[in-house]
């Protein structure tokens, strides 16, 4: 065998292997990722958020509902879900078994489009290359859900602002809908939140930049998204090659600033499309946040970067 041949085998049993893993092991590897957000006042208790987005459940994926079921031993004051919850037309009490659990809390949400519409069969390339095509699946039982979830006392944030109690905190919160589709409309929300509020969110699934600057210019604390799955498929040493949405590829995952107030977490999910089962260098994640109060101005002044919180993503 000649060197150009042993360089082919090499590489394409080496992309088999890689394949393998992201297909049939990472997919699976489902991941608690924690951080610590400083985006309360002086003196604040701190408060324990649970984010969960992106499940794209089908009924039999039963590893993913007993792991999802089990994040209740966390006890958050908060859960919040920031949508594309479904991946099939039956796939409503599966979600539910999921989060049935984590109902005893208080929670909040907004939707996504996999929970508008199911996911459809394409060439994965298209996910390296931005189009502005949208090629819908068959329309989803969103609306089963959405009662589901209000039914057990999770409040519907999408273009409504809603006050909810997270252990001693009051949270001020108001959501969009997906901007993905094209469906938020912020001025339904537009204003400065409850200023007597301990806490100020802000909800939209996939984080685009003109809803983004419009939640840090009304003074939100925090803005949750999910969406990009951190990219699904990242490179060690240069992570997320695309995000799906207008925010930089450094955004993906995790947490960021976005201007001089506001602070931005973005999930990278739990799950992936049915047409498209594969994570590599990004395994599935929810995450447990605690929100403690920002530095003191004189804390602030004395701070170096190496003090600063650490970057979940």
């Amino acid at each position: 065998m000649n060197s150009w041949a042993r360089i082919a085998l090499g590489a394409t049993t080496t992309g088999a292997a890689t394949l393998a893993y992201a297909a049939g092991i990472e997919r699976r590897r489902w991941t608690l990722r924690e951080a610590t957000l400083p985006v309360l006042a002086e003196g604040a208790r701190p408060i324990r958020v649970l984010h969960v987005s992106d499940l794209h459940l089908t009924p039999r994926q039963h590893s993913k509902q007993r792991w999802v079921a089990e994040l209740v031993a966390l006890e958050p004051d908060l859960v919040v879900n920031t949508g594309d919850n479904l991946a099939h037309p039956r796939a409503v009490p599966a979600v539910v078994a999921a989060l049935g659990p984590l109902m005893q809390y208080p929670g909040v949400f907004v939707f996504g489009s996999n929970d508008y519409f199911g996911p459809t069969p394409k060439n994965p390339a298209r996910y390296l290359v931005k189009s502005k095509r949208r090629h819908h699946g068959a329309p989803l039982p969103w609306r089963d859900l959405r009662a589901a979830m209000v039914e057990r006392g999770w409040a519907d944030a999408t273009h409504a602002q809603v006050s909810l109690t997270a252990g001693d905190a009051t949270v001020a919160a108001a959501g969009v809908d997906d901007p993905h589709l094209g469906l938020d409309r912020y001025d339904r929300i537009a204003g400065s939140p409850a200023r007597q509020a301990d806490l100020r969110l802000g909800l939209t699934h996939s984080p685009e930049p003109r809803v983004l600057d419009r939640f840090a210019g009304d003074g939100y604390d925090l803005v949750l998204a999910g969406h990009t799955h951190g990219g699904q498929l990242r490179v060690p040493g240069i992570g997320a090659l695309v995000t799906n949405c207008g925010i930089d590829r450094s955004r993906a995952r995790g947490v960021s600033r976005w201007g001089a107030h506001t602070w931005l977490h973005v999930s990278a999910g739990l799950g992936t499309s049915p047409f498209a089962p594969v994570r590599f260098a990004c395994p599935p994640e929810a995450s447990l946040l605690t929100l403690v109060p920002r530095p003191s101005v004189v804390a602030s002044a004395r701070a170096t970067r190496a003090s600063a919180p650490a970057d979940v993503g």
